[in-house]
This record gives structure tokens, sequence and C-alpha cells, in this order.
């Protein structure tokens, strides 16, 4: 399959919940509304790959500072002076898991992060998926900010927060 990312719109959402059911326990299940709201965002960044009018894979990111963990279930919120791209969501359905879908969205992601001025990317990993992240040039990173490790807390056991340096 030849994986051609393109934005993510409105019309996808019904799509991305698909995806996040079947990747995702549900306790970070997040609503159509609260996507909503983030591709209303100007400061985002969100791509999609379909097959045959079917969304198989979804990435959502957007411009942030270091060091600041976006609030599960919360909205994306603009930076000042934005450093950082913040990669809030990545899922693929499983049975297109093994085809670069993953990559083929953070590929396109990190070339336009880059030509947008920003220097690193920043996540929180959840469900045991560091390993994965670290495969791709994230490394835990601490938080000196109270109330960003309390944002951080809300993700569960086990959740890190990860940098990674753009080129």
């Amino acid at each position: 399959m030849t994986a051609v990312p393109r934005p993510l719109t409105l019309q996808d959402l019904p799509g991305l919940l698909a995806v996040q059911r079947a990747c995702y326990g549900a306790g970070y299940i997040e609503s159509a509304s609260v996507y909503a709201r983030r591709l209303a965002s100007p400061a985002q960044c969100s791509w999609v790959i379909e097959q045959a009018g079917r969304i198989c894979a979804y990435l959502a990111a957007y411009g942030s500072a270091q060091g600041k963990v976006t609030p599960l279930h919360g909205d994306f919120e603009v930076a000042d002076s934005p450093d950082t791209l913040y990669l809030h969501d990545l899922a693929v359905l499983p049975e297109f898991s093994g085809q670069g879908l993953a990559q083929a969205l953070l590929a396109l992601l990190w070339r336009s992060a880059v030509a947008r001025g920003l220097t690193r990317s920043a996540l929180v990993a959840v469900q045991g998926s560091q390993g994965f992240w670290e495969r791709r040039g994230y490394a835990v990173a601490p938080l000196q900010d109270l109330e960003q490790r309390r944002r951080l807390a809300a993700y569960g056991q086990g959740a890190v927060y990860m940098l990674r340096t753009l080129n």
C-alpha cells in the first residue's frame, strides 16, 4: 500500500475514533468534540492516512513549548513562542501495522516542523510505548514544572515525557 498522508479534517473524526477504539484502553479515548477543538487551533498539525475511504492511521500534533504537556482530553494550547512540536497522538489500525504508516506520518510531521522553525519534538509515551519512541530517536526528559508533572501523571502509571531533536 502506498501511504499518502493528508491533513486531518473534521470529516475524518468518525474514522479517527474507530482507530482509537481499536488501539487504546477506554481511559485514553478522546472525544470527537475534543478533536474538533484541536483542529480549530491555529497551531495544530495533524495528518491522516486512508485506504478505500477508511482511516487506517492518524497523527495529531501542534506547535508548543518544551516542557509543556497537553492534558489528556485537553485542548491544544497555543504557545507564545513555539519551539517544540508536541506529538499528542499517533495510532495505526492493528491490521495495518508493519506497513510503514507510522513512519510515513512521522517523517512528514518532522519535515513540516523543521520548515516551521521548530527544533525538537516532544510527546508523552503511554501504554508501554516508550521503546517504540526510543527507536525513533526520542529520549526520556525530566519535567521541572510541578503543573506539567501533574499533567503527565494523569496519563497513568508508566507514562513518560520524551524529547527528540529535529534536524
